[in-house]
């Protein structure tokens, strides 16, 4: 069971990685650094974009449940 949500945990953790480098930069901060400065924001949110956010935000509510429900198991085998 521990090392189910320790796998779950790590698969979590990339995804959200992963899923957090793709939002677009808003400006300034290091954003910039890799050319998100230059571009500018005319439309607004597009519905890829909102998706995006909708995933990252149930992505890192899973990975929190993960790291609680392993801290449980952690604290009940010991």
């Amino acid at each position: 069971m521990v090392l189910g949500f320790s796998i779950a945990l790590i698969v979590f953790s990339l995804l959200l990685m992963l899923l957090v480098l793709m939002h677009k930069g808003k400006g300034g901060g290091l954003s910039d650094m890799f050319g998100g400065g230059m571009q500018s924001s005319v439309g607004g949110s597009s519905v890829a974009e909102r998706n995006l956010d909708r995933i990252t935000v149930v992505v890192g509510l899973l990975w929190f449940v993960c790291i609680i429900v392993l801290a449980l198991l952690m604290k009940t085998n010991s």
